[in-house]
């Protein structure tokens, strides 16, 4: 397969820069997309300047594709030529392990292989990502794409969608319990839309004033002022369910405490620094402090559905393959809502 363009990173240190990457010929069960839209992840960033020491360099990132099936392998029954399909965060597991059987194989046991800067199973070639003109997956982590949605907005539900929708199901969210999302970001607005479309009271914890507008656009029903105290002392044992969306250091105990008896605090941001929790606040009132990861296949196709349905897409502020450095930048200074997706066609 002739040479692809790309955007890749060489060091921690240095920029995205054009590159070109060799695809993998089509395996019988493969699918070959070429790349409309790609979301920009936080984890993109993590992995781009190896703060998660795991990156494999040089790294093409991007794992919230959306793209129109070109090709497939002589075996593959799952798409057709011109099919809308997506790519999200992984591109195999071992198939064979207790989690993968079950559908969940963001779990499995033998590893599941990342979209990019992972090793394939095969060929033990590294994985490169969706800052690319085109890629090529087994059928079985290709994912049907409605194209009744903007598919530029349709892109990060393959990953900051399904890790929200992904523990809210988890936890049978719904309607009579009490949500808090903490963090109005990339994760944190898709977690008001599905905590409010599922049924949930939806609480908007933030320490941006300035977010109450949007947050209650996106669905929230009430927002609280995290950098109050009286605010959060009316809040104690107020919620049934939090999900923090937070990448960066924060102290979880305060949000603990906003918790019910029972209370569940789920964690889906990824901070590169330890937690520390105060045990006692988890025993006094049976509380549970939990994480969760992307879902599995079977769920994150029930999730596009489900938005498809639904009309649920990401708010997104669409930029050139050029513009991406600048994007992390405000990336992290929280400058986006909500989430940057490149428009593909941009890489000439």
């Amino acid at each position: 397969m002739p040479a692809t363009k790309a955007y890749a990173a060489q060091s921690p240190t240095t920029p995205l820069a054009p590159f070109q990457i060799d695809r993998r010929e089509l395996r019988p069960n493969d699918v070959q997309l070429e790349i409309l839209y790609c979301g920009v992840c936080h984890s993109d960033i993590h992995m781009v300047r190896n703060e998660w020491k795991q990156t494999i360099y040089p790294i093409v990132p991007g794992h919230e594709i959306v793209g129109r099936v070109t090709a497939v392998g002589d075996k593959a029954k799952k798409f057709k030529r011109g099919d809308i399909a997506g790519v999200g965060v992984m591109v195999d597991s071992d198939r064979t392990c207790v989690n993968c059987k079950k559908g969940l194989e963001q779990y499995c046991k033998g590893g599941m292989v990342g979209t990019y800067s992972a090793r394939d199973r095969i060929s033990g070639e590294v994985t490169q990502g969706g800052y690319s003109k085109q890629i090529v997956v087994h059928e079985d982590f290709v994912f049907r794409v409605s194209d009744k949605l903007p598919l530029a907005e349709v892109a990060p539900l393959l990953c900051a969608g399904i890790t929200t929708y992904s523990p809210l199901r988890h936890w049978k969210v719904g309607k009579g319990h009490k949500l808090g999302v903490m963090g109005l970001g990339g994760l944190g607005h898709m977690a008001v839309k599905f905590g409010a479309s599922f049924g949930a009271e939806v609480t908007m914890l933030s320490t941006s004033p300035g977010k109450e507008k949007d947050a209650r656009r996106l669905g929230a029903h009430k927002f609280a002022l995290t950098s109050d105290p009286a605010q959060l002392k009316q809040l104690g044992g107020y919620f049934d369910f939090i999900i923090d969306t937070v990448s960066a250091k924060h102290d979880y105990n305060l949000y603990l405490g906003l918790l019910d008896t029972d209370g569940v605090m789920m964690c889906v941001g990824a901070p590169p620094t330890p937690a520390e929790v105060a045990l006692f606040t988890l025993i006094g009132g049976r509380r549970s402090l939990t994480g969760s990861g992307i879902g599995g296949i079977p769920e994150t196709q029930e999730m596009l559905d489900y938005c498809a349905k639904h009309g649920i897409t990401s708010d997104i502020e669409l930029i050139d393959i050029g513009s991406v450095n600048k994007a992390f930048e405000r990336v992290l200074k929280s400058d986006v809502r909500y989430r940057f997706v490149i428009d593909m066609a941009s890489l000439t």
